[in-house]
């Protein structure tokens, strides 16, 4: 074999290149502008879940006054308060069931886990609230800016009485402490961190008590103040009962027990021809002892008593404050 023919044998002649092919075009992949606008990667984006979630709720809870003060069901409106109540905690309520299905999020998240309703956090509530406002009452006593005066209710009608206001204050804390601090302080707090958000939800809690009569700046900074302590309690237990609770308890102790102005407002059916006097600043005046500069104190007192006593076991949960825990379901 001649050595050209064993050059071309061991040098084959590269292959020639493929033919090029033509570019293989493919829908786009990119979400739309709508979703992206209204989605982020952890579902509803927070802004426009809250904007959503207040106009939901105005547009129900007008439809929820107009019911409940359609007709007068008697007992001087007493009944019709009641229902426009458990309205009201309606209209916070159902917004926040429809929003936690196009979320697809639990909805025990926003603070109200069915299976601890009214158990052992309410009740602990409960005994916090009687306490602090008892503490109050007694301070404006010793002070004498308040008169207990003598009883004006006896017997059912007592009994009557103070089952309708404990009744009405368990709706009032479901209502307002779910609308301020359920499913608004959840998608705030995911968006501006959980005490950035506690901080403008309580003074929107403070504001909505100038539609009360005999109400005055310093009621509404009290409000404010013991809706940031709800707060804090929200996310040391992880949900809202033991603020419903204590909501619920203070303001039976005001209105009934105490027989006091609530936030400016004095109610029918109450206990004792109580009366506070004295300087404004002391004694609350019109509004109330929510008015009186010792119901700062006393709130202060008890955040602390809070702190500590809800102090062990708590820091994991305030690792990730905005997302806080909600046990049950």
């Amino acid at each position: 074999m001649s050595n050209l023919e064993t050059q071309s044998e061991s040098n084959p002649s590269p292959a020639a290149p493929p033919a090029p092919q033509a570019p293989a075009f493919a829908a786009a992949s990119q979400p739309s502008y709508a979703r992206t606008l209204f989605l982020g990667a952890d579902g509803l984006r927070p802004g426009w879940g809250f904007a959503f979630y207040v106009l939901m709720f105005y547009a129900a809870q007008s439809l929820a006054v107009e019911l409940a003060r359609a007709r007068d069901l008697g007992a001087g409106r007493l009944w019709s308060d009641l229902l426009e109540e458990f309205l009201n905690f309606l209209a916070a309520l159902i917004p926040s069931i429809v929003l936690a299905r196009i979320e697809g999020r639990p909805w025990r998240l926003y603070g109200l886990p069915t299976r601890e309703a009214f158990g052992r956090r309410f009740w602990t509530g409960v005994v916090w609230g009687i306490s602090a406002i008892s503490l109050l009452m007694f301070a404006l006593y010793g002070l004498h800016c308040f008169s207990f005066g003598h009883m004006v209710l006896h017997g059912a009608r007592m009994v009557r009485f103070a089952a309708y206001w404990a009744v009405l204050f368990v709706l009032v804390g479901l209502f307002e402490d779910f609308l301020f601090r359920g499913y608004s302080q959840f998608t705030l707090g995911r968006g501006m961190g959980f005490w950035p958000a506690a901080i403008a939800l309580a003074c929107a809690f403070g504001l909505t008590h100038l539609r009360n009569g005999g109400e005055h700046w310093p009621g509404l900074l009290a409000a404010a103040f013991i809706g940031f302590f709800f707060c804090l309690t929200l996310l040391r237990t992880g949900n809202l009962w033991f603020a419903i609770g204590f909501h619920a308890a203070w303001d039976w102790g005001e209105t009934f027990l105490y027989s006091v102005p609530d936030s400016g407002m004095v109610a029918p059916g109450h206990l004792l021809s109580s009366s506070l006097h004295g300087p404004d600043w002391l004694s609350g005046g019109s509004v109330g002892p929510e008015g009186s500069v010792l119901c700062f104190l006393v709130i202060a007192l008890f955040w602390v008593l809070f702190d500590r006593y809800y102090m062990k076991g708590q820091r994991s949960r305030e690792k990730n404050p905005a997302r806080q825990p909600s046990s049950g379901s």
